[in-house]
């Protein structure tokens, strides 16, 4: 079955909007994935990502830690968001942080091309990106419970029939790496059913301390393209890599 063509308008109003973005720091005992504490949050600027720490000081989380694709992706620039709004959510909350080991947590949004996209398209997709930094072990403890979640949740069901989830691992990415492939039946703008189906991709990735979830996804509904997988992932190592030098 075939996705839906993408449709070509021009570009008449602003692609995204800023947003002051707020950490969200988990709470509970440990890393046993509690909810967000609302008192453990902070807002910034647009120009200085950050969020506070649970304990001993102040984490920074500069937008130099988030991915910069090569100018040829390039079809925005991030913007901050909430965390809560960029985490994606499946089966259920897969991919919160929880735990005290979060010590700072922020979140960018951008929108992406193909290289060969003429500059009136629309873009080809949008990347939800979020980044933890953990102290102890607690960075390895959340690549675990997220591959654990990914095996209890193969599928679910939504408005207009079964998403469909597979999980693998993605070798010489960062420290250790996943890669969430997510199909759902395909929509229209209005979301009305559509032919065919749309995927959307979320690679979590662990640099030392850090991890980072970035969400994948095809522009209003439609799929996003696999091909540009290893290029977003590298581009987000290199983030996390000359955040922590």
């Amino acid at each position: 079955m075939r996705t839906p063509s993408r449709r070509r308008r021009m570009l008449g109003v602003p692609l995204l909007v800023a947003t002051l973005l707020a950490g969200a720091c988990g709470d509970g005992g440990g890393n046993d994935g509690g909810a967000a504490d609302p008192g453990a949050t902070s807002a910034t600027t647009p120009a200085t990502p950050e969020a506070s720490q649970s304990s001993g000081g102040r984490v920074t989380i500069p937008t130099s830690a988030f991915a910069d694709l090569p100018p040829e992706l390039r079809k925005t620039d991030a913007q901050p968001m909430e965390v809560t709004d960029a985490l994606p959510e499946l089966c259920d909350q897969e991919f919160r942080s929880g735990g005290r080991s979060v010590t700072a947590s922020a979140a960018m949004t951008s929108a992406y091309k193909q290289p060969k996209d003429p500059p009136e398209n629309v873009p080809y997709g949008t990347l939800h990106q979020t980044v933890f930094a953990f102290e102890g072990t607690g960075a390895a403890d959340y690549l675990r419970r997220v591959r654990g979640a990914m095996e209890s949740c193969r599928s679910f069901k939504e408005a207009g029939g079964t998403v469909t989830v597979r999980s693998e691992p993605m070798a010489r990415t960062g420290n250790e790496a996943l890669l969430v492939t997510v199909t759902r039946p395909a929509t229209g703008l209005d979301g009305s059913p559509a032919e065919g189906q749309a995927t959307s991709q979320i690679i979590v990735i662990r640099v030392a301390d850090a991890v980072t979830v970035v969400h994948d996804q095809g522009w209003e509904g439609t799929s996003n393209d696999p091909a540009l997988t290893d290029d977003i992932a590298a581009a987000a190592v290199r983030g996390l890599d000359s955040w922590q030098r």
